[in-house]
């Protein structure tokens, strides 16, 4: 049973019943950790000296409570392997994002400056064990390390695109070397690869990046899932017709994508639970409008409940846009490959992709109607 005050939530959850001491041992510690993160981001400026005195002291000071708790519920071995790499992973990550966050804040680089034996507790890591494969700090540890290792000066590209893909070839690179348990290898190929499929869809650097991963990866399962990630992107390259979806207008009439498409057209998307992005959005969209008289723009809602869109639409007066919701976001998501909410596609006038990989925020998105 768990009982909370929910008055001060986080801080008043107590479990009671079999394994209490333990459960609320890791709830303390949990929550020793996030008011730590609170005060990281000052940290992150600090000099090297500095930062290594500040997360040494606070690492002894949780260290000191686990040990206590360590002695007085007397726990088993395979609860301890948890408890120990909850308080370490976490102080972990601390070194592993510090070089990156603190050259971003403070334009210092540092990377090659850190003292001999930064990183020794990689060394100690045992990166094999199956029995964190699930594991959240170990999991947020591993994304930590990765994207530390492969991010360096000596990457130089044409683009973000061109970097973020020679960054993400070499994780797999790394992953490939550092696990040797198949089961845990491929989890990581498999996170690496859905994180940058979703995040980067240059349609050229996918299909090398996928490549490399079916190099790699002996996981059949989870590679049909990327397989139709990365068969969707091509799908979607330029000169390519527009995969069909379904919408529904505000009369409930079911109508085709593609027969709405008469002219040249700008998609954007929108959530009611994002009310910011949904104003901020249409009203770039408006001014756009006024500009670009040649094109149309269809605003697309992603929500499930259509009279609640009907509702949330009545409160704004969005003219020259036309307003219409997924009739099933799912089938959208898979065939558009939509997962962000600011993603934009802009479409010619005979139904074939000009570029369906465009932010509406991008500083340079109006030269793409030109």
């Amino acid at each position: 049973m768990v009982s909370i005050n929910s008055k001060d939530f986080d801080q008043s959850i107590v479990f009671s019943g079999r394994g209490e001491e333990k459960n609320n041992f890791l709830m303390e510690l949990y929550l020793k950790n996030e008011d730590d993160k609170s005060k990281m981001f000052s940290v992150l400026d600090y000099k090297i000296k500095d930062f290594t005195k500040n997360i040494d002291s606070s690492y002894n000071v949780k260290e000191k409570f686990y040990l206590a708790k360590k002695e007085q519920i007397n726990w088993s071995d395979d609860f301890d392997l948890y408890a120990k790499a909850t308080l370490d992973f976490y102080n972990f990550s601390k070194k592993e994002i510090y070089p990156m966050v603190h050259e971003m804040r403070t334009g210092e680089k540092i990377k090659q400056n850190l003292p001999t034996g930064f990183y020794d507790y990689r060394k100690k890591i045992d990166f094999n064990n199956i029995k964190f494969i699930n594991f959240s700090p170990f999991v947020k540890y591993l994304t930590h390390m990765l994207n530390n290792i492969a991010t360096d000066d000596k990457i130089v590209t044409n683009s973000e695109l061109d970097k973020s893909f020679e960054i993400n070839v070499r994780k797999l690179n790394i992953a490939d070397t550092l696990f040797k348990n198949k089961k845990i290898k491929n989890t990581i190929l498999n996170n690496i690869a859905f994180c940058y499929l979703l995040e980067d869809q240059n349609i050229s650097n996918n299909k090398k990046f996928l490549d490399k991963y079916y190099e790699i990866s002996t996981d059949k399962s989870q590679r049909n899932e990327i397989v139709k990630i990365g068969n969707a992107i091509q799908l979607l390259k330029i000169g390519n017709n527009l995969p069909e979806t379904k919408l529904y207008d505000q009369n409930d009439n079911l109508i085709n994508i593609n027969d709405l498409i008469k002219k040249k057209t700008v998609l954007f998307f929108w959530t009611e639970n994002l009310s910011s992005h949904m104003v901020a959005a249409h009203k770039k969209i408006l001014d756009l409008a006024k500009r670009h008289p040649d094109y149309q723009f269809i605003a697309i809602n992603v929500d499930e409940n259509q009279e609640k869109w009907k509702m949330h639409l009545a409160n704004f007066n969005f003219k020259n846009i036309k307003e219409y919701r997924a009739a099933n976001f799912e089938d959208l998501k898979d065939k558009w490959v939509i997962n962000k909410i600011h993603r934009t596609m802009i479409i010619n006038s005979n139904h074939t992709i000009n570029n369906a990989f465009v932010s509406l925020f991008d500083v340079n998105f109006e030269k793409q109607l030109k």
